[in-house]
């Protein structure tokens, strides 16, 4: 295994922020990049520092040439946040960024203050799945992805009714470097962190889409029922990118549970 290289950007605080407000992490889903957030960040911005970082060769991170495992990407993801000078912090993570973030709240429990997994879960898909998705990135491209990324990730409302937002960030999947998509695949195929829940020190807030079709509802709630302290929100009339289609309760409902200082 070699360690991957994440980059990520620090962004001050607004004027209504408290002084002593914790920063603020955000970690994107697979095959988005920091823009994935951009809708929400002008409330999330208001409150909180912000620092949002890419996936290995996604947006300005670097490409990852060798496997690496969910542990070593959040390791990663914590060196860019120390070399931003960021101690405690508050995070936040759509689909895969949630999974790390999880994973660094289990190995680090001192570095986060609070946890708020967008459309995430501590597992998420089969590894049959995720093996085959990254077979068909490897064959045909991240090109390949734009028509069935469409379906998971937005509502057909939203696509129609918001159609260069949408093509927006489906066109960032043309410039993702195809074997950092598959390690970041394999990656995620290969963890499984239901059974380390109980190690959380702090609760573990779920925010998910009542359309998501990677993430259902039901299991959410399963989750939290497993995890030592959690809470569920339920976003109606979203999919996966529930951060996109309704950036203001989304951001509100991480405002509220990132407020710890």
């Amino acid at each position: 295994m070699t360690a991957p290289v994440i980059v990520g950007v620090l962004a001050p605080a607004g004027p209504e922020a408290a002084p002593d407000a914790v920063p603020l992490v955000l970690g994107p889903s697979l095959g988005t990049t920091t823009s994935v957030w951009d809708r929400a960040r002008t409330e999330l911005g208001s409150r909180h520092p912000v620092f949002a970082w890419d996936l290995p060769g996604h947006g300005v991170s670097p490409a990852a040439t060798h496997p690496f495992t969910m542990s070593e990407l959040a390791e990663a993801m914590l060196r860019a946040v120390d070399a931003a000078g960021i101690d405690r912090f508050a995070f936040a993570g759509i689909s895969l960024g949630g999974v790390v973030g999880l994973q660094l709240a289990l190995d680090h429990p001192d570095r986060v203050a609070a946890l708020t997994l967008v459309c995430s879960l501590p597992r998420i898909g089969t590894p049959e799945g995720w093996r085959q998705r990254a077979s068909d990135v490897r064959t045909k491209g991240t090109p390949s992805l734009v028509t069935g990324s469409a379906s998971r990730w937005f509502t057909a409302e939203f696509l129609e009714r918001e159609p260069d937002a949408t093509a927006r960030i489906l066109h960032r999947l043309l410039d993702i470097d195809d074997e950092s998509y598959a390690l970041c695949v394999e990656a995620l195929g290969a963890t499984d962190l239901r059974e380390r829940l109980a190690e959380l020190r702090i609760p573990l807030n779920l925010v998910v889409g009542d359309q998501d079709p990677v993430i259902p509802v039901a299991e959410a709630q399963a989750i939290v029922a497993a995890a030592p302290q959690g809470s569920l929100h339920v976003v109606p009339g979203t999919s996966h990118l529930a951060a996109v289609e309704r950036p203001d309760l989304v951001a509100a409902l991480i405002t509220t549970e990132s407020s710890t200082p």
